[in-house]
């Protein structure tokens, strides 16, 4: 039961404020040392043997260290941050909230349907959730108060928005689930985007029956202060949307074509994003020295996460923990769909406290051959998982979307507000992952391993 107590721990260190990567680094240390001595003062052993036998389970470290490092698939992770960092501060957000709003201004919640357009494009071309929502909360959220929008709508639509980027290609999340499930990554973003558009669809039909119902929490842009060509109208949209739409194709377009692999479409992808930068004459060398730096702070944290969740996850084998969970797992009722639900249901809620890289690299891993072993397909069973993980970017306390919006909000939006908004965003990524499951052959996925 060693295992079992190591994750509590883990877990409350996490919930009391604790850095995560440093958590579980210092857990795992902790908990192998004491396996080894309980091991070895069981068999009649003395102290410094079970603190020299625990000590000598991280000798493999350094080798899982190396494989991370030398990992191809997770170079594409600084790669497309750095992609995502380039388009943000190039302005692209802003140019494409513009020119959406006008030309869907005239319809009652037309705002709040062009961010959700707006959130797409940003997530299709740069996946970076925190600049999609603090983007779109700066621009789209003022304008949207500014014509008497509800404050939990506006909040919701661009939390939800924001968050697209988990699922639609690239993004960081199919990324990493590539790597625990030693999956090609392509075939994860061929297979998420069609769910990631019923998303947009999903949300789109929600705000548009909102508005159609209740007038004032949506109303439209009086004509006098829309432009009075609606043909300019979209020339504009057409102008802002053609350059991210062409990287779009270049980056994801060599994917599926098995022209590029996900790295070296990464890559092409940074330097589409410079020029694009070039072209809306933000280009600089100041910026891109910013933009490498904050990268570089973000790819840290992320490899930083990783590590700490490897040795975390070794400790929790070793101790036989995963077994546990394993067993517990396989003696569910209801076969296949019992592991299904209550796997969804466990990741959801680990998702209220943690993120996304910690459930990946911890949690994952456990699920991953159980599901293999009663027959779900790794693919299937991946993208399930990474719809579910998206919605730990909106449930509160810890919804990082929820801080990212919190934090360049205006004072008249109160946290109750954002916290309102996001409730029913929440209940329809729940829905089109009921849809996903019942109906995986829509989206050209199997859910049974053939």
């Amino acid at each position: 039961m060693i295992g079992i107590v190591m994750f509590v721990v883990g877990m409350l260190m996490l919930l009391i404020g604790f850095p995560v990567a440093f958590t579980f680094g210092a857990v795992s240390v902790f908990f192998g040392l004491a396996s080894g001595v309980i091991a070895s003062l069981g068999d009649g052993g003395t102290l410094m043997e079970g603190l020299d036998a625990g000590a000598r389970m991280f000798a493999f470290m350094p080798h899982r260290i190396w494989s991370i490092m030398n990992n191809t698939i997770l170079i594409s992770v600084p790669m497309f941050i750095l992609m995502g960092i380039i388009l943000q501060k190039s302005r692209l957000a802003e140019r494409l909230l513009e020119a959406m709003g006008f030309l869907f201004g005239e319809i009652r919640g037309g705002l709040a349907i062009s961010t959700v357009l707006v959130g797409a494009l940003l997530a299709a071309s740069t996946g970076v959730v925190g600049a999609s929502v603090v983007a779109m909360g700066v621009i789209s959220l003022p304008v949207m108060l500014k014509y008497n929008y509800s404050k939990s709508l506006a909040c919701g639509t661009i939390c939800a928005s924001g968050t697209l980027g988990q699922i639609i290609p690239p993004s960081v999340v199919l990324i990493i689930l590539g790597d625990v499930f030693q999956l090609p990554v392509g075939d994860l973003f061929e297979g998420a985007f069609w769910p990631g558009l019923t998303l947009v669809a999903v949300y789109i039909l929600y705000i548009a029956i909102v508005s159609f119902f209740n007038k004032e929490m949506a109303p439209s842009i009086p004509k006098s202060e829309l432009m009075h060509s609606k043909s300019k109208q979209v020339v504009n949209a057409f102008k802002a949307i053609l350059p991210p739409l062409i990287l779009i194709i270049l980056v994801l377009g060599s994917i599926f074509e098995g022209i590029a692999t996900p790295t070296e479409s990464s890559a092409v992808g940074c330097i589409g994003a410079m020029i694009l930068a070039w072209i809306y004459k933000s280009f600089s060398f100041k910026m891109i020295h910013e933009a490498s730096m904050e990268t570089v702070r973000t790819t840290a944290m992320v490899f930083a996460i990783l590590i700490g969740a490897t040795a975390f996850s070794m400790v929790f084998s070793y101790t036989g923990g995963d077994e546990i969970i394993a067993e517990v797992m396989r003696s569910l009722p209801g076969d296949k769909w019992g592991f299904i639900v209550v796997s969804m249901l466990a990741i959801m809620a680990l998702g209220f406290f943690i993120d996304f890289v910690e459930i990946s690299y911890i949690i994952i891993p456990i699920l991953a051959p159980i599901a293999e072993a009663i027959g779900l397909s790794p693919v299937w069973y991946a993208l399930l998982i990474a719809l579910n993980l998206q919605t730990s970017f909106l449930t509160p306390p810890f919804g990082f979307s929820l801080f990212y919006l919190r934090g360049v909000a205006p004072s008249s939006v109160t946290t109750m507000d954002i916290y309102k908004g996001v409730v029913p965003f929440i209940l329809l990524q729940v829905l089109v992952m009921v849809i996903f499951t019942l109906f995986p052959e829509m989206y050209g996925v199997s859910m049974m391993l053939k």
